[in-house]
């Protein structure tokens, strides 16, 4: 989203909402003395342990020098002697050959650590990365590591529910929903707020972004690194803010990639208001490339005749579902992953285009829901939501959510309702809340971070990235203007890349911001995903 779209109409309805602060149970007021000490005892039997790196799971179709291991954090950072949990970590240690002249041998500068958001999402995939043209130079001097955050894959996982109720098809996805879809709604949302505290029972409070932060702390102890270096995509770019701001000496180099704002009034009811808005423009963005590419996909010339026909296509799900799976939930689901990433869009227009003239095919294969990664999907959602519902203060009366989103869904009725019940769990959560961190550094707590955003996130909207600009001193912003992939460090911009190979290789960073063009536009036709062989990428999922 532009930073000028707060002055949207959509915008508009927002700041009106965006003045009160959200009711909730009152915020939990941990012993911030307690769990600091509790860090750094942690850290320290973290750095005499280091970590156990070997084969990893289902290393078969892996590269050979990709490592595994585990590193023990406390569940309770205020009671560091209690319960322990493990951390899965993944490496892949330096080349430390020059990409462009292989008889040059690259300083090592230590481990750069990578988590690619959610909450939910795992990074153990991550190291494969180097194997990119892009990341060949960061990979020379870097040991690439990832790994899942609490409560993901193996990491001390979260359930809310029977995966095998997580993924069912088809689903509708009404723009505005009737007061009994609402109750429906109601109904499971408490179900599956309950769901989480019976399948957790305590240890559920513990899954937050403040513990996320603290073994973040941990894990740079364990791979004997003084100081940080680290790169956050989306969510991770809000807890990567949460350490810089509680361990600022303990930074090295930081990367925030695609960065959410980190107001605390916004984290996270007002953040996914304003997500919902932003995706409305995105939709646009989508309709206006497939409409420049009609005679392609024949579904119109117009954005309007996009909508037509995307509307059409909706209809008809609701009455005869595709492959008996795919209903309008799961086209809608289709079409707001593409909203991250515009080299999704081909396949999108391509799967409705061949369902409209009758081959519900791709659109089957596309948007079905599959039940081998059902347990993965859950357990993503389930830690996506307690880290969410645990953060801070959500609503708790059903008539503020619907009066808010109600308003909204009148000029974004796009994604406004989905992530109302994505989120909903929230208004009935069970454990209590943390109260969120003010993010905020000043004149030389903080060596300089690097941030970067594309002008039309819809995931993390603009105005994110420059509160948290204006929050990080020192930090400098890179925008890739007229953009809107979700995600921009080692994409195809070759500006941005030059920015961050600049800084993570030799600590150099342009004025307080600066720009690059917009990447090119997705060619009809082109498949998404590249890169890393098919086989590598099957591997590296089963990490999880």
């Amino acid at each position: 989203m532009r930073a000028a779209a707060l002055y949207t109409a959509a915008g508009s309805l927002l700041l009106a909402t965006f003045a009160a602060a959200p009711a909730g149970s009152a915020p939990a007021r941990p012993d911030a003395t307690a769990e600091l000490r509790g860090t750094a005892l942690a850290a320290a039997r973290a750095a005499a342990a280091g970590v156990d790196f070997g084969e990893c799971p289902g290393a078969g179709d892996l590269p050979a020098g990709m490592e595994c291991g585990t590193v023990t954090v406390p569940l309770d950072y205020a009671r560091p002697g209690g319960e322990q949990i493990g951390l899965a970590v993944s490496r892949v240690r330096a080349t430390q050959r020059d990409p462009h002249n292989s008889k040059r041998k690259v300083p090592r500068q230590g481990a750069l650590v990578y988590n690619p958001g959610g909450p939910g999402t795992s990074g153990l995939p991550f190291p494969l990365i180097g194997r990119l043209q892009e990341w060949k130079r960061l990979a020379a001097a870097y040991d690439l590591v990832g790994y899942s955050p609490r409560g993901v894959g193996r990491s001390a996982p979260l359930s809310c529910e029977d995966p095998a109720q997580h993924l069912k098809g088809p689903s509708p996805a009404p723009a505005h929903p009737s007061e009994r879809d609402k109750q429906e709604h109601i109904v499971r949302a408490r179900a599956y707020a309950r769901g989480c505290a019976e399948r957790s029972g305590d240890a559920l409070r513990h899954y937050h972004s403040l513990n996320n932060a603290r073994d973040l702390d941990v894990l740079r102890a364990a791979l004997d690194e003084d100081r940080l270096t680290f790169m956050g995509s989306s969510y991770g770019s809000y807890f990567g803010a949460l350490y810089a701001t509680m361990f600022p000496s303990h930074v090295r180099r930081m990367v925030f990639d695609s960065a959410v704002d980190p107001d605390p009034a916004q984290i996270w009811y007002r953040n996914n208001l304003a997500q919902s808005a932003a995706f409305e423009d995105r939709w646009a963005d989508m309709k206006q490339w497939i409409a420049g590419h009609h005679g392609v996909y024949g579904l119109g010339a117009t954005p309007a005749e996009v909508q037509r026909s995307y509307d059409t296509a909706r209809a008809r799900l609701a009455g005869r579902p595709a492959g008996g799976k795919v209903g309008p939930g799961q086209l809608q689901g289709a079409f707001l992953e593409a909203g991250y990433y515009d080299n999704h869009w081909p396949s999108r227009a391509e799967a409705l285009s061949a369902y409209l003239k009758g081959d519900p095919g791709p659109l089957v294969k596309l948007a079905a829901p599959q039940e081998k990664t059902a347990a993965q999907a859950e357990n993503a959602r389930a830690v996506y939501t307690a880290v969410e519902c645990n953060d801070a203060p959500w609503p708790t009366e059903w008539k503020v959510w619907d009066r808010d989103n109600t308003r909204l869904a009148r000029v974004a009725p796009f994604e406004t309702w989905s992530n109302v019940w994505l989120n909903l769990p929230c208004a009935y959560w069970q454990a209590p809340r943390q109260r969120p961190l003010d993010v905020r550094t000043g004149p030389g707590e903080l060596p300089p971070t690097l941030i970067l955003a594309a002008e039309r996130d819809a995931a993390a909207p603009y105005d994110g990235a420059l509160e948290l600009h204006r929050r990080l001193s020192g930090s400098v912003l890179v925008t890739e203007r007229d953009s809107g992939t979700h995600g921009i460090a080692g994409g195809p911009n070759a500006c941005v890349n030059a920015h961050v190979d600049a800084y993570l290789l030799d600590g150099r960073l342009p004025a307080r911001r600066a720009s690059c063009a917009p990447r090119p536009e997705p060619e009809p036709g082109v498949p998404a995903g590249r890169g890393v062989p098919a086989r590598q990428r099957q591997a590296a999922a089963s990490l999880r």
